[in-house]
C-alpha cells in the first residue's frame, strides 16, 4: 500500500515530523514529534506540536501510534504531550533500555527513575508489527547512530529517524554512548537492500548552502548518490570516514536537555519540593 504522508518542518532544530494514514477520517501514526525548547531561559512551548494537532483534528484522524525512531540528541519529544492530547500509544525500539540505563548514571536521575522502559506504552523488537487503521507498521531494528534506533516500514514508504540524511548530507554521527560506526553500516545497507523505488523518509535536514530543506528520497537515490554509503564504499572505509569526521564534531546544542526528557518518552522531569522540574547538566562528564 502507499500511504499518505504529511510533513512538518521545525526549522529551529531541523526536525522532521511525520503523520502517515491511509485515508482522511481514519487512523494515522505520529512520527518524531517536537517540543519547542528554548535553551536559553529553560521554557517549553507546543507550538509545533499543536501543528500536528491542528492536522490530525482538521483531518478527521485518530490517532493510533506515536513513533520515536530513538532518543533524539537535537530535540526534545512532544511524545507524551501529544499522547494526552490525541491519544494513541507510545513506542520505541526496546534497546531503549540500554539508553535508560547509561544516561541515568550519567545525569545521577532520581532513584525513582526506572530503566525497563515502562515510560512507553510499547518496546518494540525487530521485525515486530503494529497497526494503522488497514496500514501494517513493520518496527526495522537500525542500531549504530543510538543502540535503541527503529525505522519504521509502512507500506512503501520507511521513517529512517537519524540513520540516514539525505544523499548530500551523508549519515549519522557514531559518538554518542552505545554509537558504533560498524552496525550503522550495516543498518544501512539494510534500507537500501529495500526494493529501489521505496520512499525514505528523514527525521532531519542539514542542507548545504544553496538547498532548501528537503525530507524526502528513495532507495535508488540514497544507493546512487549518498555521500558517506553510495554503492561500492566498503564497511572498513566506512568505519574509517564516520570515525575521523565524528572526532571533529561539536555536541548538538540541546543533547543534554533533550536525552532527559526523551528516555522519559517526552515527559518532563517530576517536580522537585518547590513545585519546579529541573534538567541536570553534568559538568565535565561528556
Amino acid at each position: 500500500m502507499t500511504p499518505i504522508v504529511t510533513s512538518f518542518f521545525d526549522p529551529d532544530t531541523w526536525t522532521v515530523s511525520h503523520v502517515v494514514y491511509e485515508k482522511e477520517g481514519g487512523a494515522c501514526a505520529i512520527v518524531d514529534a517536537v517540543l519547542d525548547y528554548d535553551a536559553r531561559s529553560g521554557r517549553t512551548r507546543t507550538t509545533s506540536a499543536d501543528k500536528l494537532v491542528a492536522f490530525v483534528q482538521e483531518n478527521k484522524l485518530q490517532v493510533a501510534w506515536i513513533l520515536e525512531t530513538h532518543a533524539h540528541a537535537d530535540h526534545l519529544s512532544a511524545a507524551h504531550y501529544l499522547r494526552g492530547k490525541l491519544g494513541g500509544k507510545i513506542a520505541i525500539g526496546a534497546a531503549i533500555t540500554q539508553v535508560q540505563t547509561t544516561f541515568k548514571r550519567i545525569f545521577n536521575l532520581e532513584p525513582g527513575f526506572q530503566t525497563d522502559g515502562r515510560q512507553f506504552d510499547r518496546l518494540l523488537q525487530d521485525g515486530e508489527t503494529l497497526a494503522i487503521g488497514a496500514l501494517q507498521v513493520r518496527a526495522l531494528s537500525v542500531p549504530g547512530h543510538t543502540p535503541a534506533c527503529m525505522a519504521y516500514l509502512v507500506g512503501d514508504a520507511v521513517f529512517v529517524g537519524d540513520t540516514l540524511f539525505m544523499p548530500d548530507v551523508g549519515t549519522a554521527r557514531c559518538d554518542f554512548p552505545g554509537g558504533d560506526a560498524s552496525a550503522l553500516y550495516r543498518s544501512v545497507r539494510r534500507l537500501l537492500g529495500l526494493p529501489p523505488e521505496t520512499r525514505l523518509f528523514m527525521c532531519h535536514d542539514y542542507p548545504p548552502e544553496g538547498r532548501s530543506p528537503v525530507w524526502e528520497t528513495t532507495v535508488a537515490e540514497q544507493r546512487a548518490n549518498n555521500i558517506h554509503v553510495h554503492d561500492g564504499v566498503s564497511e572498513d572505509e566506512f568505519v574509517k570516514m564516520r570515525t575521523a569526521r565524528d572526532a571533529t564534531l561539536a555536541m548538538p546544542t540541546l543533547i543534554l536537555p533533550s536525552v532527559q526528557v526523551n528516555i522519559r518518552a517526552g515527559e518532563i522531569p517530576p517536580a522537585e519540593d518547590n513545585g519546579v522540574s529541573y534538567l541536570k547538566i553534568p559538568l565535565n562528564a561528556l
